[in-house]
């Protein structure tokens, strides 16, 4: 006789950006823009606003605009991170302005740190050691790091603590509905902020049939297990540049900048660019400039066995 084994489908884990975000709670640890100045999840960061989702920890390494976006929405109480501000046009006035008011308490970080701390979560290991620290004042701005001897070589070295966000959001190029994640070029820290969070929202350009992501294994950097929802939203990563998919708006970081000088001219600026539309198509067509590849490139084809 032969046994039957029954093999359960996966659920489909797709749900729209409004619903995906609701999910995020009041008083949440959320990683975002992990790709340096790559694929920053800005839809997900303006969904945030709308929603009013508040007393937020923000966790990054170089955030860009999104992270100043959210202070000048009132809705973020610490920032752990290596650097906020507008690469385009230096500070972010939004973030200088709370910090200066006292507003905001920030955890300030090395990239390598942050890098190390999300890596310890994802390893769930209480810290990971370095010597890179060493010899700098970071120890002066953050008591959370620990200097201490080496018990083997008797070196000093210093202890970066692990970080365990609630939520990960990241943008990629394309996933499955179940949550297995392509992404190419620069990734950052994405994946070790998917690795350590509880709960990782990956927001795609496109989402597509699972065999178009078995078809290349190696490029799946985000698999099902680490993801509680997936979403579909075009240029959802704009006015940071995608990989393959469209370039950085420089135009836009510009004009960030030189109308948020003040808190009335950043709320006007919300007024317009995150509740005054109702969903990113809306939000892309204000843009309104061709931001696309104009020379793609294509790698070498790669060749799999059965």
């Amino acid at each position: 006789m032969i046994d039957l084994v029954l093999v359960s489908m996966p659920d489909s884990k797709v749900t729209d950006l409004e619903a995906a975000v609701k999910r995020i709670d009041s008083g949440s640890s959320i990683a975002m823009g992990l790709a340096l100045e790559h694929a920053i999840p800005f839809a997900a960061g303006h969904e945030l606003i709308r929603q009013g989702t508040d007393d937020l920890t923000l966790i990054g390494p170089i955030s860009d605009l999104l992270f100043d976006q959210l202070v000048a929405a009132d809705l973020v109480d610490s920032v752990r991170a290596a650097w906020v501000g507008n690469v385009s046009a230096g500070t972010g006035y939004n973030f200088r302005r709370a910090v200066e008011a006292g507003d905001l308490t920030v955890e300030n970080h090395s990239n390598f740190s942050i890098a190390l701390s999300l890596k310890a979560g994802a390893m769930g290991v209480p810290y990971l050691p370095t010597r890179s620290l060493l010899g700098s004042d970071i120890f002066e701005e953050n008591d959370q790091f620990k200097a201490t001897e080496d018990p083997y070589s008797g070196d000093r070295i210093a202890l970066v603590p692990a970080i365990r966000p609630d939520w990960t959001v990241v943008h990629v190029q394309r996933a499955s509905p179940y949550g297995d994640a392509h992404f190419w070029g620069n990734s950052g820290v994405m994946i070790e902020a998917a690795n350590a969070a509880d709960h990782t929202l990956v927001i795609a350009e496109d989402i597509v049939e699972p065999e178009v992501i078995k078809s290349d294994p190696s490029r799946t950097v985000i698999t099902r297990d680490s993801v509680t929802a997936v979403t579909e939203v075009p240029c959802g990563a704009h006015p940071s540049p995608l990989a393959g998919r469209y370039n950085r708006d420089n135009d836009y970081y510009l004009d960030y900048a030189k109308r948020t000088s003040s808190q009335e001219e950043a709320a006007s600026w919300l007024d317009e660019w995150v509740h005054g539309v109702s969903d990113r198509a809306e939000y892309m067509e204000k843009i309104d400039r061709d931001l696309g590849i104009s020379d793609p490139t294509v790698a070498a084809e790669v060749e799999y066995g059965q």
